[in-house]
Protein backbone atom coordinates (compact mmCIF):
# COMPACT_ATOMS: atom_id res chain seq x y z
CA UNK A 1 0.00 0.00 0.00
CA UNK A 2 0.93 3.39 -0.98
CA UNK A 3 1.96 6.09 1.59
CA UNK A 4 -0.40 9.00 1.76
CA UNK A 5 2.40 11.23 0.54
CA UNK A 6 2.71 8.54 -2.51
CA UNK A 7 -1.13 8.95 -2.51
CA UNK A 8 -1.29 12.31 -3.17
CA UNK A 9 1.82 12.43 -5.78
CA UNK A 10 -0.13 9.61 -7.68
CA UNK A 11 -3.74 11.92 -8.02
CA UNK A 12 -1.81 15.20 -8.56
CA UNK A 13 0.21 13.48 -11.65
CA UNK A 14 -3.64 12.89 -13.02
CA UNK A 15 -3.16 8.66 -12.55
CA UNK A 16 -6.80 6.77 -10.95
CA UNK A 17 -6.34 5.59 -7.28
CA UNK A 18 -7.33 2.30 -6.61
CA UNK A 19 -10.44 1.20 -4.50
CA UNK A 20 -8.14 0.17 -1.61
CA UNK A 21 -6.02 3.71 -1.81
CA UNK A 22 -9.18 5.60 -1.39
CA UNK A 23 -10.19 3.36 1.39
CA UNK A 24 -6.92 4.51 2.86
CA UNK A 25 -7.47 8.04 2.48
CA UNK A 26 -11.23 8.13 3.82
CA UNK A 27 -10.25 6.01 7.02
CA UNK A 28 -7.01 8.17 7.48
CA UNK A 29 -9.41 11.16 7.57
CA UNK A 30 -11.66 9.52 9.56
CA UNK A 31 -9.23 9.04 12.39
CA UNK A 32 -7.34 11.72 12.14
CA UNK A 33 -4.03 10.06 11.54
CA UNK A 34 -3.86 12.29 8.54
CA UNK A 35 -1.74 16.33 8.55
CA UNK A 36 -4.66 18.71 7.81
CA UNK A 37 -2.34 20.00 5.17
CA UNK A 38 -2.29 16.35 3.50
CA UNK A 39 -5.98 16.47 3.06
CA UNK A 40 -6.10 19.62 1.91
CA UNK A 41 -3.30 18.43 -0.81
CA UNK A 42 -5.36 15.66 -1.74
CA UNK A 43 -8.34 17.76 -2.10
CA UNK A 44 -6.33 20.11 -4.36
CA UNK A 45 -5.05 16.66 -6.43
CA UNK A 46 -8.82 15.45 -6.67
CA UNK A 47 -10.27 19.13 -7.73
CA UNK A 48 -7.32 19.48 -10.87
CA UNK A 49 -7.28 16.32 -11.78
CA UNK A 50 -10.58 14.51 -11.64
CA UNK A 51 -12.04 11.62 -11.36
CA UNK A 52 -13.56 8.61 -12.96
CA UNK A 53 -16.74 7.48 -12.48
CA UNK A 54 -15.12 4.29 -10.43
CA UNK A 55 -13.34 6.80 -8.01
CA UNK A 56 -16.05 8.52 -7.50
CA UNK A 57 -18.40 5.72 -6.81
CA UNK A 58 -15.66 4.15 -4.14
CA UNK A 59 -15.04 7.41 -2.27
CA UNK A 60 -19.06 7.96 -1.84
CA UNK A 61 -19.56 4.72 -0.74
CA UNK A 62 -16.21 4.89 1.96
CA UNK A 63 -17.59 8.06 3.34
CA UNK A 64 -20.98 6.86 3.88
CA UNK A 65 -19.38 3.80 5.52
CA UNK A 66 -16.85 5.63 7.72
CA UNK A 67 -19.66 6.50 10.06
CA UNK A 68 -22.81 5.40 11.75
CA UNK A 69 -25.08 3.71 8.74
CA UNK A 70 -28.85 4.43 9.60
CA UNK A 71 -31.40 1.33 10.43
CA UNK A 72 -35.12 1.23 9.79
CA UNK A 73 -37.80 -0.99 10.91
CA UNK A 74 -38.30 -3.15 7.63
CA UNK A 75 -42.24 -2.20 6.45
CA UNK A 76 -40.63 1.35 6.37
CA UNK A 77 -38.20 0.74 4.15
CA UNK A 78 -40.14 0.94 0.24
CA UNK A 79 -41.14 4.04 1.81
CA UNK A 80 -38.09 6.02 2.87
CA UNK A 81 -37.48 8.97 0.88
CA UNK A 82 -35.37 12.50 0.92
CA UNK A 83 -34.36 15.48 -1.23
CA UNK A 84 -31.40 17.22 -1.46
CA UNK A 85 -31.05 20.98 -3.13
CA UNK A 86 -27.64 22.50 -3.97
CA UNK A 87 -28.68 25.50 -2.75
CA UNK A 88 -31.23 28.89 -3.71
CA UNK A 89 -32.28 32.20 -2.72
CA UNK A 90 -35.92 31.87 -0.42
CA UNK A 91 -35.67 28.11 -1.18
CA UNK A 92 -38.60 26.63 1.55
CA UNK A 93 -39.01 24.02 -0.54
CA UNK A 94 -38.20 21.34 2.50
CA UNK A 95 -40.41 23.05 4.57
CA UNK A 96 -43.54 22.21 2.57
CA UNK A 97 -42.34 18.57 0.80
CA UNK A 98 -41.20 16.82 3.80
CA UNK A 99 -44.76 17.14 5.97
CA UNK A 100 -46.04 16.84 2.39
CA UNK A 101 -44.23 13.63 1.68
CA UNK A 102 -45.70 12.03 5.24
CA UNK A 103 -49.17 12.94 4.69
CA UNK A 104 -49.07 10.94 1.51
CA UNK A 105 -46.97 7.89 3.28
CA UNK A 106 -43.85 8.40 3.15
CA UNK A 107 -41.05 8.05 6.30
CA UNK A 108 -38.60 11.25 5.76
CA UNK A 109 -35.45 11.42 7.84
CA UNK A 110 -34.52 15.04 6.53
CA UNK A 111 -31.12 15.65 7.56
CA UNK A 112 -30.02 19.20 6.33
CA UNK A 113 -27.78 21.92 6.95
CA UNK A 114 -27.21 25.73 7.47
CA UNK A 115 -26.81 28.53 5.78
CA UNK A 116 -23.81 29.94 4.42
CA UNK A 117 -22.62 32.84 2.11
CA UNK A 118 -25.86 34.44 0.39
CA UNK A 119 -27.59 30.44 0.53
CA UNK A 120 -30.20 29.68 3.22
CA UNK A 121 -30.05 27.07 5.44
CA UNK A 122 -33.00 25.22 6.35
CA UNK A 123 -32.44 24.59 9.65
CA UNK A 124 -32.03 28.28 10.44
CA UNK A 125 -35.18 28.78 9.09
CA UNK A 126 -36.51 26.31 11.55
CA UNK A 127 -34.81 27.62 14.73
CA UNK A 128 -36.68 30.87 13.99
CA UNK A 129 -39.37 28.93 15.68
CA UNK A 130 -39.28 29.47 19.49
CA UNK A 131 -38.05 25.58 20.81
CA UNK A 132 -37.55 24.04 18.35
CA UNK A 133 -34.63 21.85 17.99
CA UNK A 134 -32.96 20.14 14.67
CA UNK A 135 -30.58 17.91 17.07
CA UNK A 136 -31.85 14.48 17.90
CA UNK A 137 -30.55 11.41 18.41
CA UNK A 138 -31.06 8.60 16.40
CA UNK A 139 -33.40 7.18 18.69
CA UNK A 140 -35.48 10.18 18.79
CA UNK A 141 -35.20 10.46 14.81
CA UNK A 142 -37.00 6.56 14.59
CA UNK A 143 -39.53 7.81 17.35
CA UNK A 144 -40.59 11.02 15.40
CA UNK A 145 -40.91 8.95 11.95
CA UNK A 146 -43.04 6.58 13.85
CA UNK A 147 -45.60 9.04 15.30
CA UNK A 148 -45.26 12.15 12.72
CA UNK A 149 -43.81 10.47 9.26
CA UNK A 150 -40.81 13.18 9.10
CA UNK A 151 -38.61 15.16 10.92
CA UNK A 152 -35.81 17.85 9.85
CA UNK A 153 -32.52 17.56 11.84
CA UNK A 154 -29.35 18.54 11.54
CA UNK A 155 -26.55 16.04 10.89
CA UNK A 156 -25.23 13.94 13.74
CA UNK A 157 -21.45 13.52 14.68
CA UNK A 158 -21.85 9.72 13.98
CA UNK A 159 -23.40 9.98 10.44
CA UNK A 160 -20.70 10.20 7.76
CA UNK A 161 -17.86 11.74 9.93
CA UNK A 162 -15.48 11.93 7.22
CA UNK A 163 -17.60 14.37 5.62
CA UNK A 164 -17.58 16.72 8.16
CA UNK A 165 -14.25 16.74 8.22
CA UNK A 166 -13.39 17.11 4.31
CA UNK A 167 -16.02 19.71 4.02
CA UNK A 168 -14.46 22.23 6.55
CA UNK A 169 -11.34 21.55 4.41
CA UNK A 170 -12.83 22.26 1.10
CA UNK A 171 -14.05 25.65 2.43
CA UNK A 172 -10.82 26.55 4.10
CA UNK A 173 -8.78 25.32 0.49
CA UNK A 174 -11.37 26.40 -2.28
CA UNK A 175 -12.13 23.02 -3.60
CA UNK A 176 -16.10 23.50 -2.96
CA UNK A 177 -16.72 23.16 -6.57
CA UNK A 178 -15.10 20.21 -7.27
CA UNK A 179 -17.73 17.92 -8.98
CA UNK A 180 -15.86 14.51 -7.55
CA UNK A 181 -15.93 15.79 -4.38
CA UNK A 182 -19.38 17.96 -4.16
CA UNK A 183 -20.83 13.95 -5.61
CA UNK A 184 -19.38 12.39 -2.35
CA UNK A 185 -19.92 15.03 0.14
CA UNK A 186 -23.95 14.80 -0.75
CA UNK A 187 -24.93 11.27 -2.04
CA UNK A 188 -22.70 9.87 1.19
CA UNK A 189 -24.99 11.76 3.56
CA UNK A 190 -28.28 10.47 1.91
CA UNK A 191 -26.87 6.94 1.66
CA UNK A 192 -26.15 7.06 5.14
CA UNK A 193 -29.44 7.38 5.62
CA UNK A 194 -30.79 4.34 3.87
CA UNK A 195 -32.90 5.91 1.87
CA UNK A 196 -35.05 3.87 -0.54
CA UNK A 197 -35.61 6.93 -3.09
CA UNK A 198 -34.09 10.10 -3.37
CA UNK A 199 -34.69 13.81 -5.40
CA UNK A 200 -31.90 15.95 -6.41
CA UNK A 201 -32.77 19.97 -7.16
CA UNK A 202 -29.79 21.00 -9.01
CA UNK A 203 -29.80 24.82 -9.68
CA UNK A 204 -28.33 26.66 -12.09
CA UNK A 205 -28.08 30.86 -13.00
CA UNK A 206 -26.94 33.66 -11.41
CA UNK A 207 -27.83 32.69 -7.66
CA UNK A 208 -26.70 29.12 -7.94
CA UNK A 209 -23.16 27.41 -7.64
CA UNK A 210 -23.44 26.90 -11.55
CA UNK A 211 -24.35 29.81 -13.76
CA UNK A 212 -25.08 27.58 -16.49
CA UNK A 213 -27.78 24.80 -17.61
CA UNK A 214 -24.65 22.47 -18.75
CA UNK A 215 -22.53 22.94 -15.48
CA UNK A 216 -25.64 22.17 -13.51
CA UNK A 217 -26.82 19.14 -16.05
CA UNK A 218 -23.24 17.61 -15.33
CA UNK A 219 -23.49 17.39 -11.63
CA UNK A 220 -27.21 16.37 -11.58
CA UNK A 221 -26.30 13.53 -13.90
CA UNK A 222 -23.11 12.71 -11.48
CA UNK A 223 -25.18 13.09 -9.11
CA UNK A 224 -28.00 10.69 -10.01
CA UNK A 225 -25.43 8.19 -11.23
CA UNK A 226 -23.86 8.08 -7.66
CA UNK A 227 -27.34 7.82 -5.94
CA UNK A 228 -28.00 4.72 -7.68
CA UNK A 229 -24.70 3.07 -7.48
CA UNK A 230 -24.75 3.30 -3.94
CA UNK A 231 -28.39 1.71 -3.81
CA UNK A 232 -30.58 4.23 -3.88
CA UNK A 233 -33.19 5.04 -6.53
CA UNK A 234 -32.61 8.91 -7.70
CA UNK A 235 -33.45 11.33 -10.10
CA UNK A 236 -32.80 15.05 -10.52
CA UNK A 237 -34.88 18.04 -11.60
CA UNK A 238 -33.23 21.10 -13.14
CA UNK A 239 -34.35 24.50 -11.92
CA UNK A 240 -33.54 28.32 -12.30
CA UNK A 241 -31.91 30.32 -9.43
CA UNK A 242 -31.81 33.21 -11.33
CA UNK A 243 -34.51 35.11 -8.81
CA UNK A 244 -36.26 34.22 -5.60
CA UNK A 245 -38.63 30.65 -5.20
CA UNK A 246 -41.76 32.68 -3.26
CA UNK A 247 -41.73 36.01 -2.47
CA UNK A 248 -39.88 35.91 0.96
CA UNK A 249 -36.19 35.46 1.60
CA UNK A 250 -35.11 35.55 4.92
CA UNK A 251 -35.31 33.17 8.09
CA UNK A 252 -38.80 33.93 9.74
CA UNK A 253 -40.57 35.57 6.89
CA UNK A 254 -39.49 32.21 4.44
CA UNK A 255 -41.32 30.02 7.58
CA UNK A 256 -44.42 32.10 7.11
CA UNK A 257 -44.14 31.58 3.74
CA UNK A 258 -43.84 28.08 4.40
CA UNK A 259 -46.88 27.74 6.71
CA UNK A 260 -49.52 29.89 4.28
CA UNK A 261 -48.31 27.70 1.84
CA UNK A 262 -49.86 24.63 3.95
CA UNK A 263 -52.93 26.62 4.17
CA UNK A 264 -53.27 26.65 0.43
CA UNK A 265 -52.10 30.27 -0.62
CA UNK A 266 -49.20 29.51 -1.52
CA UNK A 267 -47.32 31.10 -4.80
CA UNK A 268 -46.86 29.12 -7.96
CA UNK A 269 -43.30 28.58 -8.42
CA UNK A 270 -43.07 27.39 -4.68
CA UNK A 271 -45.72 24.75 -5.59
CA UNK A 272 -44.27 23.47 -8.89
CA UNK A 273 -41.47 22.49 -6.96
CA UNK A 274 -43.19 20.90 -4.38
CA UNK A 275 -45.33 19.06 -6.23
CA UNK A 276 -42.98 17.67 -8.96
CA UNK A 277 -40.52 16.70 -6.48
CA UNK A 278 -42.77 15.54 -4.22
CA UNK A 279 -44.95 13.56 -7.20
CA UNK A 280 -41.15 12.00 -8.77
CA UNK A 281 -40.61 10.32 -5.08
CA UNK A 282 -44.32 9.24 -4.75
CA UNK A 283 -43.97 7.20 -7.94
CA UNK A 284 -40.66 6.36 -7.23
CA UNK A 285 -41.50 4.27 -3.96
CA UNK A 286 -44.33 2.82 -5.89
CA UNK A 287 -47.29 5.01 -3.99
CA UNK A 288 -48.74 6.12 -7.12
CA UNK A 289 -48.88 4.93 -11.07
CA UNK A 290 -47.12 8.04 -12.59
CA UNK A 291 -45.97 11.53 -11.86
CA UNK A 292 -48.89 12.98 -12.60
CA UNK A 293 -51.19 11.17 -9.83
CA UNK A 294 -48.32 12.01 -7.95
CA UNK A 295 -47.98 15.61 -8.07
CA UNK A 296 -52.04 15.69 -7.57
CA UNK A 297 -51.54 13.81 -4.18
CA UNK A 298 -49.24 15.98 -3.11
CA UNK A 299 -51.42 19.28 -4.08
CA UNK A 300 -54.24 17.94 -2.44
CA UNK A 301 -51.88 17.61 1.07
CA UNK A 302 -50.74 20.89 0.71
CA UNK A 303 -53.74 23.16 -0.32
CA UNK A 304 -56.08 20.46 1.97
CA UNK A 305 -54.47 20.92 5.15
CA UNK A 306 -52.64 17.51 5.35
CA UNK A 307 -49.58 18.51 4.89
CA UNK A 308 -49.91 21.50 7.57
CA UNK A 309 -51.13 18.80 10.37
CA UNK A 310 -48.09 17.20 10.12
CA UNK A 311 -46.11 19.95 9.98
CA UNK A 312 -47.99 20.85 13.22
CA UNK A 313 -47.02 17.89 14.99
CA UNK A 314 -43.34 17.59 13.61
CA UNK A 315 -43.20 20.72 15.82
CA UNK A 316 -44.28 19.72 18.71
CA UNK A 317 -42.50 16.93 18.02
CA UNK A 318 -39.14 18.31 17.73
CA UNK A 319 -39.64 20.83 20.79
CA UNK A 320 -42.18 23.75 20.07
CA UNK A 321 -44.71 24.01 22.78
CA UNK A 322 -48.45 22.86 21.61
CA UNK A 323 -49.32 26.46 22.74
CA UNK A 324 -47.24 27.96 19.40
CA UNK A 325 -47.06 25.21 17.09
CA UNK A 326 -51.37 25.58 17.01
CA UNK A 327 -51.30 28.82 17.35
CA UNK A 328 -49.02 29.09 14.04
CA UNK A 329 -51.02 26.72 11.95
CA UNK A 330 -54.62 28.71 12.99
CA UNK A 331 -56.07 29.67 9.53
CA UNK A 332 -56.23 33.47 10.89
CA UNK A 333 -53.07 34.07 12.97
CA UNK A 334 -50.84 36.61 14.12
CA UNK A 335 -47.24 35.09 12.94
CA UNK A 336 -45.75 38.11 15.07
CA UNK A 337 -47.25 36.29 18.19
CA UNK A 338 -44.69 33.51 18.22
CA UNK A 339 -42.19 34.54 15.99
CA UNK A 340 -39.94 37.40 15.94
CA UNK A 341 -40.71 40.51 13.87
CA UNK A 342 -37.56 42.42 13.08
CA UNK A 343 -38.08 46.29 14.96
CA UNK A 344 -37.62 48.18 11.37
CA UNK A 345 -39.32 47.87 7.88
CA UNK A 346 -38.35 49.49 5.21
CA UNK A 347 -40.13 49.60 1.44
CA UNK A 348 -38.18 50.49 -1.76
CA UNK A 349 -39.75 52.29 -4.60
CA UNK A 350 -40.00 51.82 -8.39
CA UNK A 351 -37.57 54.13 -10.19
CA UNK A 352 -39.76 54.37 -13.46
CA UNK A 353 -42.81 52.60 -15.15
CA UNK A 354 -42.74 49.61 -16.71
CA UNK A 355 -42.83 45.57 -16.78
CA UNK A 356 -40.80 43.78 -14.43
CA UNK A 357 -38.86 41.42 -15.82
CA UNK A 358 -35.93 40.96 -13.75
CA UNK A 359 -35.18 40.21 -9.82
CA UNK A 360 -31.72 39.83 -8.60
CA UNK A 361 -31.77 36.94 -5.72
CA UNK A 362 -28.46 37.07 -5.35
CA UNK A 363 -27.96 40.73 -5.01
CA UNK A 364 -31.04 40.45 -2.41
CA UNK A 365 -29.17 37.87 -0.95
CA UNK A 366 -25.90 39.27 -0.46
CA UNK A 367 -27.40 42.64 0.78
CA UNK A 368 -29.79 40.69 3.52
CA UNK A 369 -26.94 38.84 4.56
CA UNK A 370 -24.58 41.57 5.28
CA UNK A 371 -27.47 43.25 6.95
CA UNK A 372 -27.62 39.67 9.69
CA UNK A 373 -29.69 37.21 7.85
CA UNK A 374 -26.68 34.50 7.33
CA UNK A 375 -23.39 34.31 7.51
CA UNK A 376 -20.13 34.13 6.43
CA UNK A 377 -18.35 31.75 8.28
CA UNK A 378 -19.58 28.39 9.58
CA UNK A 379 -20.80 29.17 13.31
CA UNK A 380 -21.63 33.42 12.77
CA UNK A 381 -24.79 33.84 15.11
CA UNK A 382 -27.40 35.05 12.33
CA UNK A 383 -30.77 37.52 13.13
CA UNK A 384 -33.64 35.22 12.19
CA UNK A 385 -35.67 38.38 11.76
CA UNK A 386 -34.12 40.06 8.94
CA UNK A 387 -35.46 39.29 5.71
CA UNK A 388 -37.38 40.72 2.74
CA UNK A 389 -40.68 40.34 0.51
CA UNK A 390 -40.82 40.53 -2.94
CA UNK A 391 -44.17 42.83 -3.48
CA UNK A 392 -44.27 42.37 -7.29
CA UNK A 393 -44.12 39.64 -10.09
CA UNK A 394 -42.44 38.76 -13.34
CA UNK A 395 -44.11 40.28 -16.06
CA UNK A 396 -46.47 42.84 -13.62
CA UNK A 397 -46.60 46.42 -15.33
CA UNK A 398 -45.62 48.47 -12.00
CA UNK A 399 -46.43 52.43 -11.67
CA UNK A 400 -43.09 54.85 -10.98
CA UNK A 401 -43.52 55.02 -6.93
CA UNK A 402 -45.40 51.64 -6.52
CA UNK A 403 -43.61 49.68 -3.85
CA UNK A 404 -42.12 46.53 -4.98
CA UNK A 405 -39.59 45.43 -1.70
CA UNK A 406 -40.60 45.44 1.99
CA UNK A 407 -37.23 45.15 3.70
CA UNK A 408 -37.32 43.81 7.59
CA UNK A 409 -34.34 44.91 9.36
CA UNK A 410 -32.59 45.83 12.61
CA UNK A 411 -29.20 46.38 13.50
CA UNK A 412 -26.82 47.02 11.33
CA UNK A 413 -29.68 49.10 9.37
CA UNK A 414 -29.21 49.42 5.16
CA UNK A 415 -26.24 51.51 3.89
CA UNK A 416 -27.12 53.56 1.14
CA UNK A 417 -25.11 52.10 -0.95
CA UNK A 418 -26.93 48.66 0.23
CA UNK A 419 -30.09 50.35 -0.97
CA UNK A 420 -28.78 51.18 -4.23
CA UNK A 421 -27.36 47.78 -5.03
CA UNK A 422 -31.50 46.44 -3.75
CA UNK A 423 -32.78 49.02 -6.23
CA UNK A 424 -30.49 48.03 -9.36
CA UNK A 425 -31.28 43.92 -8.39
CA UNK A 426 -34.98 45.15 -10.16
CA UNK A 427 -35.10 45.35 -13.53
CA UNK A 428 -38.04 47.48 -15.82
CA UNK A 429 -38.51 47.12 -18.91
CA UNK A 430 -40.36 50.83 -19.85
CA UNK A 431 -41.06 49.42 -23.71
CA UNK A 432 -42.94 45.73 -23.18
CA UNK A 433 -46.52 44.60 -22.64
CA UNK A 434 -47.16 43.27 -19.36
CA UNK A 435 -47.44 39.17 -19.07
CA UNK A 436 -50.27 39.09 -16.01
CA UNK A 437 -51.53 35.23 -17.49
CA UNK A 438 -47.98 33.49 -18.13
CA UNK A 439 -47.06 31.33 -14.95
CA UNK A 440 -42.97 31.31 -15.00
CA UNK A 441 -41.93 27.77 -14.63
CA UNK A 442 -38.51 27.14 -12.65
CA UNK A 443 -38.25 23.81 -13.22
CA UNK A 444 -36.42 23.19 -16.69
CA UNK A 445 -35.58 19.40 -17.43
CA UNK A 446 -36.17 16.43 -15.27
CA UNK A 447 -32.64 14.16 -15.09
CA UNK A 448 -34.88 10.50 -14.69
CA UNK A 449 -31.73 8.16 -15.58
CA UNK A 450 -27.82 7.60 -15.24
Amino acid sequence: MLSIEELIRKKRDGKELSDKEITAFIKAVSTETIQDCQTGAMLMAIWQKGMVSREIETLTREMMSSGEVMSWPEEWRRVMVDKHSTGGVGDKVSLVLAPALAACGCKVPMISGRGLDHTGGTLDKLESIPGYSVQQSGEKILEILGSVGCCIVGQTKELVPADRILYATRDATSTVDSLPLITGSIISKKGAESLAALILDVKFGQAALYKDLDGAKQLAELLVKAGNEVGIQTKAVLSNMDGTIGRCVGNSLEVIESLETMKGKGPDDLMELVTTMGGLLLEMTGLVSDLSEGTKRISEAVIGGAALSKFQAMMEAQGVSREDAASLCLAKTEYYKVLRKAQHQRELKASTEGVVVAIDGLVLAKVLQKLGAGRSKAGEPINHSVGAEVLVSLGQRVSKGVSWLRLHYEDPAPTSDQINQLQNALTIDTEKKPQTQQKHSLIKELILHN
